[in-house]
């Protein structure tokens, strides 16, 4: 179900703040509208349907004004979510990571993805949802999640700004469990367009280290795999025909994948709290080898840059940059 064809629950007010009352980063003001009023909450009754979304964003995005600035008045919540083992499982298998007790921060994302896109697909937005691209993902984990922990998520659109391509907007996700934040995640998206030589380029800081961590080899169903476990169909990453309809000569990897991979790879590693930056760079066409890349490390040992090239180190995919917090 979806907030725009469901019978949702319209609640407004604040997102409660911290308890100290001090800022939480990412995310971290409650989330107020383009004329600075708090967003109204619409609470779903249960998770938005991936695939009936982007089969919708598909028919509608020819429709969609474009040159319209006001972004959704409202953010989505869902509460009492738990989680599937297996799915989970299937996640940590997929993304190269070890199932425990404790969840990976990118795992967080997948829960809050279908309130993102379903704000996408929604009459409000103005942009068609299938033009845009991903360029930049922060996340912010509080603490330690649990497996057995019962969260509330929620999603809201924000910071519409000038791009030397176009326009960039943020899709924020937040998890709570109770009225503790104990994750925040920002996306933000490209839309293609006209642009200013004068706006800045968000999410194309590329700092590319030089040691060779890992080398991975991507299948050709890697696409596809991801999007079971994750639910993101969108058909890029599904095969060579169906991206070739958005203009790729073969599928390529999700973005996420391969942030969800990153971090895997750092995962005994990883501090309770930190925070992650990253920036999407060339696609990752599949199948392929790349290569995870860093710098020196940090005092929990993890490196304070990142990056995942081709084989030769000819093409940059990704750059990433751990901390903690």
């Amino acid at each position: 179900m979806t907030d725009d064809d469901n019978p949702d629950r319209r609640v407004g007010g604040n997102a409660p703040t911290g308890a100290d009352g001090t800022d939480r980063g990412v995310g971290a003001d409650a989330p107020t509208g383009p004329d600075g009023h708090d967003l109204d909450v619409r609470l779903l009754d249960s998770a938005p349907n991936l695939s009936g979304l982007f089969a919708r964003a598909a028919a509608t995005g020819a429709r969609r004004p474009g040159s319209e600035v006001r972004l959704p008045t409202h953010r989505l919540m869902l509460a009492d979510v738990g989680q599937d083992v297996r799915r989970l499982a299937d996640y940590s298998e997929v993304t190269g990571g070890v199932l425990s007790d404790r969840l990976p921060a990118t795992w967080l994302h997948v829960l809050t993805f279908p309130l993102q896109v379903s704000l996408m697909a929604g009459r409000e937005f103005p942009f068609p949802m299938l033009g845009m691209v991903h360029v930049a993902n922060a996340m912010t984990q509080r603490r330690p999640v649990l497996v057995g922990e019962t969260l509330t998520l929620s999603s809201w659109a924000d910071n519409l700004l000038p791009h030397r391509r176009g326009r960039t907007v943020d899709l924020l996700g937040e998890a709570r469990v109770g009225g503790e934040v104990v994750w925040e995640g920002r996306s933000t998206y490209l839309v293609r367009g006209q642009g200013g030589d004068e706006a800045p380029a968000r999410g194309e800081e590329h700092v590319i280290p030089e040691v060779e961590l890992a080398t991975w080899r991507l299948p050709g169903n890697l696409g596809r795999r991801y999007a079971k476990v994750s639910g993101d169909v969108n058909p890029i990453h599904l095969s060579a025909l169906s991206a070739k309809a958005f203009g790729f000569p073969r599928a390529i990897a999700h973005g996420m994948w391969t942030h969800a991979r990153v971090l895997a790879a750092l995962q005994p590693r990883l501090p309770g709290a930190f925070r992650v930056d990253v920036q999407f760079a060339k696609p990752v066409m599949l199948p392929s080898t790349v290569v995870l890349r860093g710098t020196s490390t940090g005092l929990t040992g993890v490196p304070e840059a990142l990056a995942v090239t081709s084989r030769d180190g000819g093409r940059t995919h990704l750059t990433a940059q751990v901390r903690d917090v």
